[in-house]
């Protein structure tokens, strides 16, 4: 393949801006389409990206043979059809997180991309973010192993409103968004699928009609446990705090800072080719393509994250 990539990028909204950002500093791919769902938003994106071609019509990008790649970075809902339309029309794509807001759909596209052989990811980005990646590099050492992770996901949500505090046209939700991070980032630390589920959520919220409040236990059968609180009610610092406590000390992470358990800071110079998860999972997909293989956080891993929260949504119903 052209070691030039040309990119499709669907979302005009705050995540989407994120990829684009990413793509600005990764050599050799090109952003040649942007595809979104308002026309104001997406025109202003692509002047202001001096993207050429914008569309809100994903499908005519799709049938560009110029383009080599979809990032999705659409509404939850929006996710598996999208993407299930990308592989069958030849494209490699990269799903922002969840693939899929169900079990069925995941089975389904994970399916879909053995059948079709194209370079399928989902942005686990956590996987990515370097203080993970310092935790993850001893774990493969045998120098770690985690006893219990704790992890603190709030935001203050109480209006349909997205990362930059604009108006939202979907709605987000705790299990199938956010504990999806903290649930993938567990198992793919430990090696192991939670072998026991257990959680518990707040009251439906009469306008959103979500939970705004959930709490989610997990258990390997190595014995690391997992405590996830979730919160759209909380009305401070937002975002997600990880605590990883293990059998050779405890860390604190922070998005890119990572701390002892003694609030000391740990340098993590030389960990990762760069700070911005989203860039690093934006790299490996495209070197994924490149060099035809599967990529770290495929459909196919991401599997097992989407079993799980199929179970806990079981548990919660």
């Amino acid at each position: 393949m052209n070691s030039g990539l040309k990119i499709c990028l669907a979302g005009e909204g705050a995540f989407g801006n994120k990829h684009l950002d990413a793509i600005e500093r990764i050599e050799g791919v090109d952003v040649a389409i942007l595809s979104g769902g308002v026309e104001t938003d997406t025109r202003q994106v692509a002047e202001q990206r001096g993207i050429k071609n914008w569309t809100l019509d994903l499908d005519d990008a799709l049938a560009d043979d110029g383009i080599d790649a979809v990032i999705l970075a659409t509404p939850t809902q929006m996710h598996a059809e999208q993407a299930s339309r990308c592989m069958r029309a030849g494209k490699h794509v990269l799903v922002e997180i969840p693939m899929a807001d169900n079990l069925a759909d995941s089975e389904a596209l994970v399916a879909l991309q053995k059948e079709t052989g194209v370079v399928a990811m989902v942005d686990h980005v956590r996987r990515f973010n370097p203080p993970h990646q310092w935790i993850n590099q001893r774990i493969q050492k045998k120098e770690l192993a985690i006893q219990q992770m704790n992890a603190h996901t709030y935001f203050f949500r109480r209006k349909n409103i997205n990362a930059k505090g604009e108006p939202r046209s979907w709605t987000d939700h705790l299990l199938w968004h956010h504990a999806c991070h903290t649930v993938d980032l567990f198992q793919y630390q430990t090696g192991e699928v939670a072998e026991h589920v257990q959680a518990v959520q707040g009251p439906i919220h009469p306008e959103l009609g979500i939970a705004m409040d959930m709490c989610i236990g997990l258990k390997t059968h190595s014995g690391a446990i997992c405590t996830l609180s979730l919160s759209f009610n909380n009305d401070g610092p937002l975002g997600t705090v990880f605590r990883y406590i293990c059998d050779n000390g405890t860390y604190l992470t922070n998005y890119d800072d990572l701390f002892d358990g003694n609030n000391e800071p740990i340098d993590l110079t030389g960990v990762t080719v760069c700070n911005d998860g989203i860039e690093l999972c934006d790299r490996e997909f495209f070197a994924a393509i490149r060099e035809e293989r599967e990529p770290n956080s495929s459909l196919a891993q991401a599997l097992s994250t989407m079993q799980t929260l199929d179970r806990i949504e079981k548990v919660l119903k």
